[in-house]
């Protein structure tokens, strides 16, 4: 793959980007101490990253499509510039260290005429843990294909593809929005199917958008160009208690939890629950089995109003599980969280001139991101080293102040709360709050018939 046109998705989340408002995903992952030199560490990590081709690729403007972009392999790339070792104080908290150096450096942009992704290893006192942050432009990656670019790094999928011998990679074939003669009736048909589909998800999107664009107080607010990470870590087996008794998924606790915790959160900073309860966007995946990795973004939508208004924790949990079903049933092509879809259907000049402008309506549909984004389930490390977690982060929309992402790893829910460093300087309330709502739940499960 020496070439490729951006996927219209990939090119939307490129051009929403701002100096206050960088479009990167990340993931802090903790490993048990180091066993030797951390500088042997980084090598090792630049080693494998380089190991990557996607992440030798940068993005180039092109002439046509008009308005589109390609990536290109870089032919200056030096992985150094990518990969950096920050060494933390010796004497603190290095889980509290590393999640406040992780929100500092989530602030910058990356730089866009290198490969759009950094990594940095943290350590802090010798023969201590450390810390590996991982930063990617969504152009690059959506939450699973991060993963499975970022799990390279690991002991068992470096080795595993050592063993087998790098595969040649499929070849892509060249976007266009120009086809040749021989297939013009096929891609005139594709596109009329494709222009039905987007009205659909359009219409469906007006209808869901608000005219009172607002929000909810305390997950609304200008940004300030700050970013600020806190980490929570949630028992995967009290999580499976709750399913057991209350019907419905995994996932449906965690979002309940994350209502409950939200509800809990607000009452004691002093912010009375909303008339309206806030609503998520639920990123979904798209991505077929056996799909070509390198891809690009493909993902659509759920929108769920989450029950904040609501004191029950078990009612809490059935008013999501409806909420996800509804969602399910509609399908994640279909309803008005599709705004994905939709915007995978315009021309590249559509999303050079109006992805600006589109990045200021998020607050329209919803209130704050919460995604889900699964790991390999097997056990990983990096040099020997285990893992002991991952914290996921996803990037805050424009007008808003918060964005939570789980990964279970390990029997825990591990999340990832990134706040505008400004208007949530409490945001580690939220973080005990999750753990109090879970506890909740055990509990009225347990009393439940």
């Amino acid at each position: 793959m020496s070439s490729e046109l951006l996927a219209p998705l990939d090119l939307a989340f490129w051009h929403l980007e701002s100096d206050g408002h960088p479009m990167h995903l990340g993931a802090l992952a903790r490993f048990d101490p180091v066993p030797g030199d951390p500088d042997a560490v980084r090598e090792l990590l630049a080693e494998r990253a380089a190991a990557i081709p996607r992440l030798r690729m940068r993005v180039r403007d092109v002439l046509l499509p008009v308005g589109g972009a390609r990536w290109s392999v870089d032919k200056t790339f030096d992985v150094h510039r990518h990969v950096r070792h920050v060494r933390l104080p010796e004497n603190g908290d290095f889980a509290a260290d590393a999640a406040r150096l992780a929100g500092e450096l989530m602030e910058r942009p990356l730089e866009r005429g290198l490969p759009p992704w950094e990594m940095y290893l943290l350590t802090g006192a010798p023969g201590g843990p450390f810390a590996v942050l991982v930063k990617l432009h969504h152009a690059l990656a959506d939450g699973m294909r991060a993963v499975a670019i970022g799990a390279g790094i690991f002991d068992e999928i470096a080795d595993a593809r050592v063993r087998t011998g790098r595969r040649r990679p499929r070849p892509v074939p060249p976007r266009s929005w120009l086809p040749g003669p021989w297939n013009v009736a096929g891609a005139a048909r594709g596109r009329i199917e494709e222009l039905g589909r987007a009205l659909g998800v359009g219409a469906s999107v007006v209808r869901a958008s608000r005219l009172d664009v607002s929000g909810t107080p305390a997950l609304t607010a200008d940004s300030s160009g700050t970013r600020r990470l806190v980490t929570a870590d949630l028992d995967l087996d009290e999580v499976r208690r709750v399913r057991r008794v209350a019907g419905g998924t995994a996932n449906d606790v965690l979002l309940a939890v994350v209502a409950g915790a939200l509800r809990h959160w607000m009452l004691e900073r002093g912010d009375h629950p909303p008339a309206a309860d806030p609503r998520a966007l639920v990123p979904v995946s798209r991505r077929r089995p056996g799909s070509a990795p390198d891809c690009g973004n493909t993902f659509s939508a759920y929108l769920l109003d989450l029950p904040v208004g609501d004191d029950d924790p078990l009612s809490r949990l059935d008013a999501v599980r409806r909420g996800m079903d509804r969602n399910k049933a509609a399908g994640p092509s279909r309803g008005a969280g599709a705004v994905a879809v939709l915007a995978d259907q315009l021309p590249p000049l559509a999303h050079r001139f109006g992805a600006p402008l589109a990045g200021g309506a998020a607050r329209m549909l919803f209130d704050v991101l919460v995604t889900n984004v699964p790991l390999p389930r097997s056990t990983l490390s990096l040099g020997g080293s285990p893992l002991r977690a991952l914290h996921p982060m996803a990037p805050l929309a424009r007008g808003q102040s918060l964005a939570i992402a789980m990964s279970p790893y390990g029997g825990q829910a591990h999340i990832g709360l990134v706040g505008d460093g400004k208007a949530l300087p409490d945001l580690d309330r939220l973080a005990h709050a999750l753990h109090a709502e879970l506890a909740a739940l055990v509990k009225a499960a347990d009393r439940s018939p």
